[in-house]
């Protein structure tokens, strides 16, 4: 069926049913930003294929409401579909609420999977809707029933974590989780999110592309761990080694039977994570707040950071053979932009302790590249030519780390608009990189950092400058970000964020240049207290070819040449004389 055949389908569904209105987040049960195939619903129900967006769907009408670095391309896979695209936060869009309200009348229902809605979400639409008296239907996955040739729920192989590279053991986690349990009052912890279940237990898997998580759901208590799990993900060694720590392995579909034999104590949950179905069978009394892993998995230990070092200097040697290959094969014939993500894919492949890219690469050449977040296809692809930019956002997962970054390379000659847009987002980069900032800083606080010189230029761009990244985990990861969104997460040493400012010029180009930072410790002034600072992870050049060096402080050059005279000096040694020649070139002082 072709998109307009899927929605009329559902509507049979919704009309059997006595719904009005249907709503398809983007999520799974564990509101993963990231899904298995499996958990696609949003995709398949509109064709848009980005990782943010929430369809609605009513009874004459289908809209998909998305984020700004998704409108260029959700404008184009939304053509001829009948679902109307909705660009949150633009003036004069109403909210996901207001067209509701607007659009149904008194006492509709509408109706949703309560498995990928988060209590959260549920409960600011429940207060939102409320002057209608609308009613809610939770329980029935009605895309489930539309889409026939619905690939499987995943069971990939579970792997055990080593300890040189987590640097805490699993029964050393636990404990910390049980310590915070007890100051918030709480007797049993019930975890949805992917990636804290994966960093709690020290384990990782291949359900989600790109994403080493296993699907499963944990309940922890004082006495005893839960993981609750399919059988089949786990081989002998893998069981042993939890059984040890006192880890019990339930069935993954127990999760809702287990909390519902809970009949006294105290329950934590993250209401944001957890969905509506899981927390319906909670029966006791609950204490809600963020995910307690969540804010000990962001803070990356000395032995994490260390491995995120030496991961650095393995996936800075891919880029630098990637670069100087894209470099000299230009000069001698077009490419594609798969064709140029593929080869370098196949660079990082050759590093020790590659599992996986992080993300989907992002290959965008000249106009392709003003969308954030392209994706290129066999069928809808650029050919590169020896002039004009390319942007390649990219990254790969390590068992000692994970690595996310962004080159916007001069595939040739450039006009002056090129090089003056490239210059300023390299100005906000390296503004936001050199300055200290006092401890209890968010990234809200320092967003403005990385705009000013896009400012000041008349220039924007429509997404975060900074997100959290996991240790070979998500490549996105909370709660700690950089943006301009209020935000009271403080900045804690051992903190990784990304800074990636970006132009984005529709029918012309894009450009964004992104490092990798861990947040550390800076000194303590006697009127001020603790300064803190960002150390640059991230080693690759950044075309010289593409800076207008008068547009430069005196500042930002010295900051240039170091960064260069650190790459050249951590890199060249695993280089052999073409790439190290290269390098050498490219990380020259200006």
């Amino acid at each position: 069926m072709n998109i307009k055949e899927r929605v009329e389908a559902l509507r049979n569904l919704m009309k059997e049913r006595n719904i009005d209105a249907y709503i398809v987040p983007s999520g799974d049960p564990h509101q993963s930003e990231y899904v298995a195939e499996h958990y696609a619903e949003r995709e398949y129900i509109t064709g848009f294929t980005g990782s943010a967006g929430t369809a609605v769907i009513t009874l004459n009408g289908a809209g998909l409401w998305t984020d700004g670095r998704y409108f260029i391309q959700a404008e184009r896979q939304l053509n001829d579909t009948g679902v109307t695209l909705f660009k949150m936060g633009e003036p004069g869009i109403p909210t996901i609420e207001k067209f509701l309200n607007k659009s149904l009348e008194k006492k509709s229902t509408i109706g949703f999977d309560g498995k990928v809605i988060s209590v959260d979400y549920f409960r600011n639409l429940n207060k939102s809707l409320k002057i209608k008296d609308f009613s809610f239907k939770v329980d029935e996955d009605l895309i489930d029933l539309v889409w026939n040739d619905r690939p499987a729920k995943p069971s990939t192989q579970v792997i055990l974590h080593d300890v040189k590279y987590a640097g805490k053991t699993r029964e050393e986690k636990i404990a910390q989780v049980i310590e915070k349990m007890k100051n918030l009052n709480a007797n049993y912890y019930v975890i949805s999110s992917l990636d804290d279940i994966a960093w709690l237990f020290n384990i990782r898997g291949r359900d989600v592309s790109c994403n080493p998580v296993s699907i499963a759901y944990a309940i922890v208590s004082e006495n005893k761990t839960c993981l609750f799990i399919d059988d089949c993900k786990l081989n002998d060694e893998v069981k042993k080694e939890l059984k040890k720590d006192n880890v019990e392995i339930k069935a993954y579909e127990d999760i809702i039977s287990s909390l519902s034999d809970i009949k006294e104590g105290t329950i934590l949950f993250d209401s944001s994570k957890t969905n509506v179905l899981v927390h319906s069978s909670i029966k006791v009394e609950t204490v809600e707040c963020m995910d307690i892993t969540t804010r000990l998995k962001a803070m990356k230990n000395e032995v994490e950071v260390a491995n995120v070092r030496t991961t650095m200097v393995r996936d800075g040697v891919a880029m630098v053979k990637f670069v100087n290959w894209f470099k000299k094969t230009i000069k001698e014939k077009t490419m594609t932009e798969i064709e140029v993500s593929d080869k370098l894919e196949e660079f990082r492949r050759q590093g020790d302790n590659f599992v996986d890219l992080s993300f989907g690469t992002i290959s965008a050449y000249k106009a392709n590249a003003s969308m954030p977040h392209y994706s290129a296809t066999p069928e809808n692809q650029a050919t590169i030519e020896a002039k004009s930019l390319y942007l390649v956002d990219s990254g790969a997962q390590y068992f000692d780390g994970t690595t996310d970054i962004t080159r916007t390379i001069a595939a040739g000659p450039l006009t002056d608009e090129e090089r003056t847009d490239f210059t300023l987002v390299l100005k906000g980069m390296i503004d936001l990189t050199m300055q200290r900032f006092l401890y209890g800083a968010t990234g809200s606080s320092l967003d403005i950092l990385a705009r000013i010189p896009l400012w000041n230029a008349g220039l924007d761009f429509k997404h975060g400058t900074g997100h959290g990244v996991g240790f070979f985990l998500n490549v996105h990861e909370g709660p700690h970000r950089i943006s301009p969104a209020p935000n009271n997460i403080k900045l804690e040493q051992g903190m990784i964020v990304s800074n990636e400012p970006g132009v984005y010029k529709e029918g012309k180009h894009g450009i964004r240049i992104e490092n990798l930072v861990v947040v550390q410790k800076d000194e303590r002034t006697q009127y001020a207290g603790q300064f803190m600072k960002f150390e640059t992870l991230t080693l690759c050049p950044i075309d010289l070819e593409a800076i207008d060096v008068s547009l430069l402080n005196e500042a930002e050059k010295n900051w240039l040449n170091d960064y260069h005279k650190t790459v050249f000096e951590k890199l060249s040694p695993y280089l052999e004389k073409d790439d190290k020649d290269f390098l050498k070139e490219a990380t020259k002082a200006i």
